[in-house]
């Protein structure tokens, strides 16, 4: 079945409805979801999302970026961050006229609250001296991503955007470096679809899922990141990828920064206070890359505590702040807390430890959300990327907390313009029922083939591998064997077999495809973190501790290579105004 819609996005998160409600009502415009679009994983964002409004005390767009860009261990691309730190006070005010239901502070005004890394000059005529934490990040209790994803859901309904629930896609659709549109099944009965569109973007969301210990949901496969990379296009900075410094233990739920924001403290088995000894200056609140590193340090020096299935975990205590606070402000947290661990935060510390939480690569674009095609900055055209999937590059190294959801609604609003824009002159490019002849074929590859390896033992292999060799901290002995444990899973996925083959609602089929993007994505990642010599941000190699500025301000953009390991090339990071410095808080 061929459908022709102007635009395509591929993905119903945060990023993917903003550009959806950008596009004007003449042109037709479709939106494929693998999930109903409620359950996107932008619902599960917690904390907030930043902007420098000076509702709560003075700040400056200008602060924002010096955070943003520090908070990247100097990464992140400056021209980037200037556009999104500039353009969030708007983007967090038309949130508000859409309907977005933020918290209050006594004035009536949109409340803020403390956010690691966020800060000010102590000084405002000493800006690169010492630093105090800033309210900064707009919320709605503890479920901001939560009420965003309904307040922007509800106006593509207003906006007459059609919506593909429960679609996954799996071709990218190319012609002479122009897209042309996507090719899906609907999981409900496994019926192959083709869109023809004019252009097409991807918001699918990030990789959590192939670490063991994550935040994300199920959903977060990598799917979009898989296919760019399948059709030949780059990817960029996947090596960078952050672990949360606060998961839930044993499980990974988060526990939002906004615990902290809010004054919770983190203790190692002794009752100590000991972020004071890593970031004296704001401690608790500094960015997550150095608070997971300084848990993980915590436990090898025996301060940790040892939990009931072997693991080792420190505590987060909130119990202090009083349970109006927690009821009023942390309320959902919490009650994670209280269901899954069976703690009462208000009376007890809650066991955490650090969780594989974002991407800070994927997908290479410009500030258009447009898809590059190589490191030199050409475009592919029709194509546009936006979201954890996408990197503009403005979280380089190390995103800070409520920063996610803000690169959600600004670059997702300017993709959706400049899609709206591109379509005043695209025409539809020729598609026929041939385009679907690799997912079919694929799909009758998984239903036929009779090996005799299970899907979801490969997946727990890679899960388990990636966490101890690529993790919060790395080797490069460690990631040496885990690039030689993924060529042994890539030859084993070649022998799976289905132990389901109905036609309706084929979970074990969806996760076979998710388990090979999972594979494409972790190759990328290991093959970028072994070559890359240098600790930065959230990639931390133990026998290169230092950053070396020297060699490696430069992005990696990783090309497949089917018969071989990936290709490398890399480019210069662009600094505007603020020279790489010392990283201390």
């Amino acid at each position: 079945m061929i459908h022709s819609y102007d635009v395509v996005i591929v993905g119903a998160g945060g990023a993917g409805l903003r550009a959806a409600v950008e596009i004007p009502k003449e042109y037709s415009c479709a939106v494929i979801s693998k999930v109903f679009p409620p359950r996107s994983h932008t619902g599960t964002a917690q904390g907030g999302v930043c902007a420098a409004l000076s509702n709560m005390e003075e700040d400056s767009w200008e602060n924002h970026v010096f955070d943003t860009v520090k908070g990247s261990d100097y990464l992140g691309d400056q021209d980037s961050i200037e556009v999104m730190c500039k353009d969030a006070i708007r983007a967090i005010i038309e949130l508000e006229h859409m309907g977005m239901p933020f918290s209050r502070n006594e004035e009536g005004k949109i409340a803020q609250r403390y956010f690691g890394g966020h800060t000010k000059p102590a000084d405002q005529n000493d800006p690169y001296g010492k630093r105090i934490p800033v309210k900064r990040s707009c919320y709605s209790a503890d479920r901001t991503g939560h009420v965003m994803l309904h307040t922007l859901f509800e106006n593509t309904i207003k906006n007459q955007v059609t919506f593909f629930s429960e679609y996954f896609v799996t071709d990218l659709l190319m012609e002479n470096g122009v897209c042309k549109g996507v090719v899906a099944f609907d999981i409900a009965n496994l019926e192959v679809h083709i869109f023809k569109a004019k252009a097409v973007m991807f918001a699918t969301g990030g990789y959590g899922r192939v670490f063991r210990i994550t935040s994300n949901a199920h959903v977060g496969t990598g799917d979009g990141m898989a296919l760019v990379y399948n059709a030949g296009l780059p990817l960029e900075d996947m090596e960078f990828f952050q672990f949360h410094p606060t998961g839930l233990w044993k499980l990974g739920i988060l526990v939002s920064e906004a615990a902290r924001g809010e004054g919770g403290i983190l203790k190692n088995k002794d009752g100590e206070r000991f972020m004071a000894r890593y970031a004296p200056t704001v401690m608790d609140l500094a960015p997550r890359d150095m608070v997971s590193r300084s848990i993980i340090n915590e436990i090898r020096e025996g301060r940790g505590i040892r939990g009931s299935d072997g693991t080792d975990y420190v505590l987060l205590d909130v119990s202090h702040l009083g349970k109006e606070v927690i009821d009023e402000k942390l309320p959902e947290i919490t009650g994670f807390a209280r269901t899954y661990l069976g703690v009462e935060p208000t009376k007890e510390p809650i066991p955490i430890q650090p969780t594989a939480h974002y991407a800070m690569g994927g997908i290479p674009t410009n500030v258009n959300c447009e898809v590059l095609l190589n490191e030199k900055g050409d475009i592919v055209k029709g194509l546009y990327a936006a979201g954890e999937c996408a990197c503009v590059s403005v979280h380089g190294a190390n995103r800070l907390g409520t920063n996610s959801l803000l690169d959600l609604v600004v670059f997702g609003r300017r993709g959706g313009k400049a899609i709206s824009e591109y379509l005043k002159t695209a025409k539809f490019l020729e598609v026929d029922e041939s385009a679907a002849k690799k997912t079919n074929e694929f799909i009758s590859w998984l239903f036929s083939s009779n090996g005799n390896e299970k899907i979801s033992d490969i997946r727990t292999e890679l899960q388990n591998a990636m966490m101890e060799n690529c993790g919060v901290f790395r080797t490069e002995e460690g990631l040496k064997k885990m690039i030689d444990k993924l060529e042994e899973l890539k030859k084993r996925y070649r022998n799976i077999s289905l132990q389901d083959k109905s036609k309706v609602f084929n979970t074990e089929l969806v996760e076979a495809i998710e388990l090979e993007n999972l594979l494409k994505n972790a190759e990328a990642t290991v093959y970028g973190a072994y070559q890359r010599q240098e600790s930065r941000g959230a990639h931390s190699r133990e026998d290169f501790p230092k950053r070396d500025d020297n060699s490696w301000m430069k992005h990696t953009f990783a090309f497949q290579k089917f018969e071989s390991s990936p290709e490398l090339k890399y480019k210069p990071v662009v600094v505007t105004k603020y020279q790489p410095m010392e990283r201390k808080y």
